[in-house]
């Protein structure tokens, strides 16, 4: 299968490149390499040393005699070039990751809030014209977020992106139909991502555009069978105040000796995934392309729910550490229970990775062999959600 993947050097995309040319599918990243520039824009880099994607390209060809094509763009500002990608690569698949991916970044300030909604919205749209403009017949699959649900405790299964809603007409008799879930994001990332949804839906019902978007929870772990195969195609493992998600998180902290940041209560729950189970749904979801019709596909791409003082006793019991509570910077609320259906990847065959079976320990054991490559200073989040309450905590100890 001919596979586009857009932002294919990130976190979730390069792995999800090589998983994918390893079973088979023509694969080209498209990346403008922004995600390594915020590395330096921030001062910090990924726990694990990141090579150059050329390099990287070189060692899978070397270990899997199999090509990995690379072209250079950004999306979000050259749509010529995307136009006659497509027309070129007549892709069957795009896999749609080119979106500045961090709720925390999306906070730090003004610039970064227009940043955000300026790649993401503008690299989204661009997409969907530029299929439309050459006929493209590629299902489009999206990585979405669990968060464009919000975080409120809601007394039900979260439905896989549509919600069956009863009103009565003009003469009182009661009507049903499906809508979009309301979406409630919680920063402007996730705002970008309730954005993509509407788009999608438009798309699909004005030009027939098949698309499957996967609201993702936090993905933790960093390697996959194919990153592990060579040291020079490692993952990345960012455990950082803005890209760190709350396990990979703490399992740094856990390995020198840091107290793990524990924000606010710790009592809300959200929905985990590992990175090798990410790889896996998008797979199949590319390859049941032929099930998308008529609307938007949406499948919760999350295979268990934590809630965060569970999973930072679970780390501390398990590897040693102690715990810390410290303010919350993001304006949510203080606990939420969060139960969520993933009846659709369960039925293409997805066996979940969970944390029961140990898999962890992996995670902690890079982190220890890196451990010299921390920099303490960029563990805190300093991204407060509410202006008044960042400056009242410039002199606090988070």
């Amino acid at each position: 299968m001919r596979t586009l993947i857009l932002g294919g050097d990130g976190f979730c995309g390069w792995p999800t490149a090589l998983h994918l040319s390893a079973h088979g599918h023509d694969v080209t990243i498209v990346d403008s390499l922004v995600r390594r520039r915020i590395d330096d824009e921030l001062g910090v880099q990924s726990l694990t040393p990141i090579r150059p994607l050329s390099e990287r390209l070189l060692a899978w060809r070397e270990a899997t005699e199999r090509e990995i094509d690379f072209v250079q763009c950004d999306l979000a500002r050259d749509y010529d070039r995307l136009v006659e990608l497509l027309a070129e690569k007549n892709p069957e698949t795009i896999v749609h990751f080119a979106e500045q991916r961090s709720a925390p970044y999306s906070m730090k300030s003004p610039r970064h809030k227009r940043y955000t909604v300026d790649n993401n919205a503008n690299v989204t749209h661009n997409l969907l014209a530029a299929m439309v403009q050459v006929g493209s017949q590629a299902q489009l699959v999206h990585l979405g977020s669990m968060g464009v649900y919000g975080y409120e405790t809601v007394p039900l299964d979260l439905p896989e992106g549509y919600l069956t809603v009863t009103y009565p007409d003009n003469d009182g008799r009661p009507q049903t139909r499906e809508i979009l879930y309301p979406t409630q994001p919680g920063s402007v990332y996730h705002l970008t991502k309730s954005m993509d949804q509407l788009m999608f839906q438009y798309y699909a019902h004005n030009d027939g555009i098949r698309i499957t978007d996967l609201h993702q929870g936090i993905v933790w772990g960093t390697q996959t069978d194919e990153t592990d195969r060579d040291v020079r195609l490692i993952n990345r493992f960012d455990y950082d105040g803005d890209y760190g998600t709350v396990l990979n998180r703490f399992l740094v902290e856990a390995a020198i000796g840091y107290p793990l940041t524990v924000h606010g209560s710790g009592r809300q729950t959200r929905a985990f995934i590992n990175i090798r189970d990410t790889v896996r749904c998008i797979r199949m979801a590319a390859e049941s392309g032929d099930e998308v019709s008529g609307r938007p596909r949406v499948m919760n791409q999350m295979t268990e729910t934590h809630r965060v003082i569970d999973l930072a006793h679970l780390v501390a019991n398990t590897i040693g550490a102690e715990v810390n509570m410290v303010p919350n910077p993001r304006q949510e609320a203080e606990e939420n229970r969060l139960s969520v259906r993933n009846d659709r990847l369960l039925n293409l065959g997805l066996e979940p990775t969970l944390l029961a079976t140990g898999l962890m320990r992996e995670s902690a054991e890079i982190a220890h062999e890196y451990v010299g490559r921390v920099d303490t200073n960029r563990i805190p989040c300093v991204s407060y959600w509410n202006r008044q309450r960042e400056t009242a905590a410039e002199g606090a100890d988070v």
